[in-house]
């Protein structure tokens, strides 16, 4: 666990046995008995407290409004669990609050489930819980729902986490890969690459003068303000997490049929981001983003949806990198410094594991 990670206090605990006199996860948390309903009666609920967990059900009952709603699923596996600028519990809210919102949807309710292995620390777990509930508490949804199943020491790697997100999407927008057309403006939230160099320069001990923080956030306040302001005028959404920017936009290149230019040196990289990258071999544009979304809009809203992303906490370096073109469909092209062009594919496998 990383320095920085606020451990719990056990004493303030509503029932301090047998949790207490189990101070690391053993196989009767997860099997149904007393030690697991224990695990949630006295960790979970009173941390994710709302009226849909309360019951305690095997599912989670509450009302929606009537319309289209938007669904995702997404499991977590980082390692290291706690990182600079957060934790696999941030990260496993955050991750599908934003799914859900580049789907043009306003998160509503998640699940939550845990794998955890035997001889996991109970302290770990209460921390990682703790962030998720506060990320759920800035990103306004509620986590109704759950499980938890412990594995055999050595068959896990301490904590995985599964989410599931339901989100109602708004009236009349209707957000898509296949939506992005030539002239759409290309838009990056801000700079790229610092979740997955900040997962790396943990690994691999790289210090650097400005310390290297995960953009882990929720997207999902920011995008309803662009999509409050221009409504239809964006047409496509999306967060550019495990294979970073150039994975996504080669996505939603082949999803609509059309050809995307970017120019290389308006892309947002911190230089201590950029600094990593050069010394681990690795380009920017492939490194995992946890904070990020990438927005195609239509060219006449463009300046305003810039404007409104850099009016944002999280948008300050919000970015015009590039536009959809009906040229070379189906590639992503980037324009270099040197004024030339280079083909970016998309990689065959994941250059950095365990990041997400």
């Amino acid at each position: 666990m990383a320095e920085n990670a606020v451990l719990p206090d056990f004493s303030r605990w509503s029932c301090p046995l047998p949790l207490k006199d189990y101070p690391t996860i053993v196989m009767g948390h997860g099997g149904g008995g007393k030690l697991g309903n224990e695990l949630v009666e006295h960790l979970f609920l009173p941390a994710f407290r709302n009226p849909e967990l309360e019951n305690l059900g095997d599912a989670a009952v509450f009302e929606l409004e009537s319309g289209r709603l938007a669904m995702s699923t997404d499991s977590f596996v980082v390692q290291p669990l706690f990182f600079p600028g957060g934790s696999i519990g941030a990260l496993a809210v955050n991750g599908t609050v934003n799914d859900l919102a580049v789907s043009g949807a306003e998160p509503k309710f998640l699940s939550a489930s845990f794998i955890l292995e035997e001889g996991f620390p109970l302290a770990q777990l209460a921390a990682i819980v703790d962030a998720m509930a506060e990320a759920a508490r800035v990103a306004q949804v509620r986590i109704v729902t759950g499980d938890t199943k412990v594995v055999e020491r050595g068959h896990g790697d301490g904590c995985y986490i599964n989410t599931a997100g339901i989100g109602v999407l708004r009236p009349g927008i209707a957000v898509g890969p296949h939506r992005a057309q030539p002239g759409d403006a290309v838009l990056v939230s801000g700079t790229i690459g610092d979740h997955g160099m900040a997962i790396m320069s943990v690994r691999e001990g790289l210090e650097f003068e400005s310390q290297i923080r995960s953009d882990c956030a929720a997207l999902n306040g920011m995008i309803a303000e662009v999509l409050d302001a221009v409504g239809d005028g964006v047409h496509a959404m999306r967060d550019p997490t495990r294979g970073g920017l150039a994975s996504t936009l080669n996505e939603i290149a082949t999803a609509s049929d059309a050809g995307i230019v970017i120019d290389e040196p308006s892309l947002p990289v911190r230089p201590e981001v950029q600094s990593a990258c050069e010394i681990l071999g690795l380009d920017p544009v492939y490194v995992a983003n946890e904070g990020k979304a990438v927005l195609f809009v239509a060219p006449e809203e463009a300046a305003r949806v810039l404007e409104i992303l850099r009016a944002h906490p999280l948008g300050r370096d919000a970015a015009r990198i590039g536009q959809v073109t009906d040229q070379h469909k189906r590639m992503l092209v980037a324009r270099t410094a040197m004024g030339s062009n280079r083909v970016i594919p998309t990689q065959i496998g994941e250059q950095l594991p365990r990041i997400c």
